[in-house]
């Protein structure tokens, strides 16, 4: 059977005066280490393409990147919200849509958690600094793949078979979280502060899990648990696809 096909959000930056669209390729050898093949899905498309974007892919990585539109969950824009982009939001929002109509895998790092906690009617931290300003500083300055932070992982949930461990040291480099967490969702770890560090569906819904830190950063070190996050979505989409090709 074919390596199954993960559709990965992308974004819309300028550089070197050009604007030009991609994906950090942390996430790209991320999937690629774990016998995915990765298909950058630009929000150019559109949410009109969103859709036939899908027809595509087996399973769908939501990345990281900026703020939501708090407009999304009904709240006000705080001073300390970062940029946003109507654009992408209103393209992965699409993908979302979309992917769960169709049942499609789907993996979240970071915004990916936030947009995917919105899409399902929950609501965010605008700014954890002046919002939690006793909390933990989850957006640690320091090298990307620095583990800052402990994470406490639900023992029977998804993310800690994934990750094989109840337990973990992660890096962490956001300033918005779930506050709200949306009804059809299981939270499934925390941080000391008691943030949700991570997200799934019940076993009985279409496959779904997000995490808040950045397991794409690991992909460098073969022994890194965070790569089965990854496998767990590269292991799903072949399942799914498998089930789809199967005689009737």
């Amino acid at each position: 059977m074919s390596a199954p096909r993960i559709g990965v959000s992308g974004v819309v930056r300028t550089w070197d005066g050009l604007e030009r669209t991609g994906v950090n390729s942390a996430y790209i050898r991320s999937v690629l280490a774990v016998g995915g093949v990765p298909i950058v899905l630009s929000p150019l498309l559109g949410q009109s393409y969103a859709g036939r974007a899908l027809e595509g892919v087996d399973g769908l990585l939501f990345t990281g990147g900026e703020d939501l539109d708090p407009a999304w969950y009904g709240a006000a824009p705080s001073p300390f919200l970062h940029t946003v982009s109507r654009d992408r939001d209103l393209f992965e929002l699409a993908l979302f849509a979309g992917a769960r109509q169709r049942e499609i895998p789907i993996l979240g790092i970071c915004r990916g958690i936030q947009l995917i906690n919105v899409a399902l009617g929950g609501t965010l931290y605008q700014d954890l600094p002046s919002e939690r300003p006793d909390g933990l500083d989850h957006n640690a300055s320091c090298e990307r793949s620095t583990r800052t932070q402990s994470v406490r992982l639900e023992p029977q949930s998804r993310a800690a078979a994934a990750v094989g461990r109840a337990s973990l040291q992660v890096n962490s480099f956001h300033h918005q979280a779930v506050r709200d967490l949306a009804t059809p969702l299981l939270a499934t770890a925390w941080s000391d502060d008691g943030m949700i560090e991570a997200v799934e569906t019940p076993a009985e819904a279409p496959w779904l899990l997000a995490v808040q830190w950045h397991p794409e950063e690991m992909h460098g070190d073969r022994a890194a648990p965070e790569r089965g996050l990854f496998r767990a979505l590269v292991e799903e989409a072949a399942r799914a696809v498998t089930e789809c090709r199967a005689p009737g």
